[in-house]
């Protein structure tokens, strides 16, 4: 199942060019550091949001990067 999302979430990204990617990646990562800091004061109820999350992030990363090197 997990294979899936990826998946989708790959082919949903790769029509974005790079700003939107940049874009994107700096709205997620806010998400993220204010996801990990609620946390850390209250738990969240499922804290496997955060590693999803984290996951997204480095796949928007990887995706924005073959772009640069015009591999994609």
């Amino acid at each position: 199942m997990a294979k899936n999302n990826s998946k989708d979430f790959l082919a949903s990204v790769k029509g974005l060019d790079v700003d939107g990617l940049k874009a994107k990646i700096a709205e997620d990562e806010l998400r993220l550091r204010k996801l990990s800091f609620a946390h850390s004061v209250t738990p969240v109820e499922n804290p496997m949001t955060i590693r999803a999350l984290r996951k997204d992030i480095a796949r928007l990363k990887t995706v924005l990067r073959s772009k640069e090197l015009g591999l994609a």
